[in-house]
């Protein structure tokens, strides 16, 4: 299937293209990006419109085979000079950035940027400040530019996204950490997690440990000096991944994630993906109204866009560790029920900010058991 390129590409190509005809007074029709993967992107630069004091230019998002709502909006960039940032005092340019029309705005704590940013995440900034200074040390300037990021049409887009959910207004996100947009084909997916999972069985383990992805990796190797590396990634396929586990013949498995994948499980959600249920904050308090909390707090956590920020509220409450053991209660109850009697499974849960927030009574068992064993 073929990949595509981010919106965090798409609006650093567009801003590079924008600052080179700022600069040089030239017309650039094509545009050459380095992605974080290391993948060149090489951008059609379209709907050109320049005055002196500022360039603004577009690139059309292409997701390749991946079902992306953005897939064919134009991401624009525009570049102006930022005459009030006086005299320049580094040797590199300052580059500035902001959201325009159909990006969205931050208004809730927990996400990738502070209340009150434009929703442009730290890659794709971070990718466009280096391409925007490729071109500024290019041509010796060492001034100050603003670059403004929009996208026409995005706070329809944005609808269908989970951003009003999560406190993001007025418009879409500009994402990416890779820069590369990888075709989703979960059949595909869950064939390449059977092969894992035969990989570890013929390598004559009876213990497997399984995570929905690297989100955790600190943590698991400062704490228990684990590598979650060597954990067979399930992402979203918690369910099959159990029943594949089950057919291959393993005895154990332990699952260990993030708070925000595993609290789904509590309710009975063994796909995560947020397309086939997010109702975390529901179990969240859900589980707090069982504990005590009171129902001014209870409503708090209803409110909130993540679970980190959710926990902050909880944990002002005394009831965290309760909450949490009950959570996990509900989610060994829906493992046990989907490994059946012929797979013991252990589970550990922990949140970026607070650590381990519960685990089964014999997960630290397992986990040093499966670490004997690779």
């Amino acid at each position: 299937m073929r990949y595509g390129f981010t919106t965090g590409s798409c609006a650093a190509a567009a801003a590079k293209a924008a600052a080179y005809m700022l600069l040089t007074g030239r017309t650039k029709t094509e545009i050459m990006i380095q992605t974080p993967k290391g993948i060149p992107y090489c951008a059609k630069v379209l709907d050109i419109c320049r005055t002196e004091r500022e360039v603004s230019c577009a690139v059309e998002k292409d997701g390749g085979d991946d079902p992306d709502v953005t897939t064919g909006s134009l991401v624009y960039a525009k570049v102006s000079m930022n005459h009030d940032a006086g005299e320049a005092t580094h040797s590199e340019a300052e580059v500035k950035i902001d959201g325009g029309t159909g990006v969205g705005r931050v208004t809730r704590p927990g996400l990738d940027q502070p209340i009150g940013n434009a929703a442009i995440n730290r890659v794709p900034r971070s990718m466009i400040t280096y391409e925007v200074r490729e071109v500024c040390r290019s041509v010796d300037f060492h001034g100050s530019l603003q670059v403004e990021i929009s996208v026409p049409g995005g706070e329809a887009l944005a609808a269908r996204t989970f951003n009003p959910r999560l406190g993001i207004k007025g418009g879409i996100s500009i994402l990416g950490t890779t820069g590369i947009v990888e075709p989703m084909s979960e059949q595909a997916l869950v064939d390449t997690i059977l092969v894992e999972i035969r990989q570890h069985r013929a390598m004559g383990e009876d213990c497997i440990a399984v995570s929905p992805g690297n989100y955790g990796l600190d943590y698991m190797k400062h704490t228990y000096g684990y590598d979650l590396d060597k954990s067979v990634k399930c992402s979203n396929f918690i369910g099959d991944t159990i029943d594949m586990t089950v057919k291959c013949g393993f005895q154990k498995m332990l699952l260990t994630g993030h708070i925000g994948k595993l609290i789904k499980i509590s309710g009975g959600i063994m796909n995560t993906h947020s397309r086939e249920g997010d109702c975390r904050m529901e179990l969240l308090a859900a589980a707090a109204l069982l504990e005590g909390v009171d129902t001014e707090t209870v409503c708090q956590l209803l409110s909130c866009a993540v679970t980190e920020e959710a926990l902050q509220i909880l944990k002002k409450t005394g009831k965290q560790n309760a909450v949490m053991e009950r959570i996990m209660e509900k989610i060994m109850f829906y493992l046990n029920k989907r490994a059946g009697q012929n797979l013991r499974i252990e589970c550990i849960m922990y949140s970026s900010e607070a650590g381990e927030l519960a685990a089964s009574s014999g997960a630290k068992e397992l986990l040093q058991e499966i670490m004997k064993e690779h």
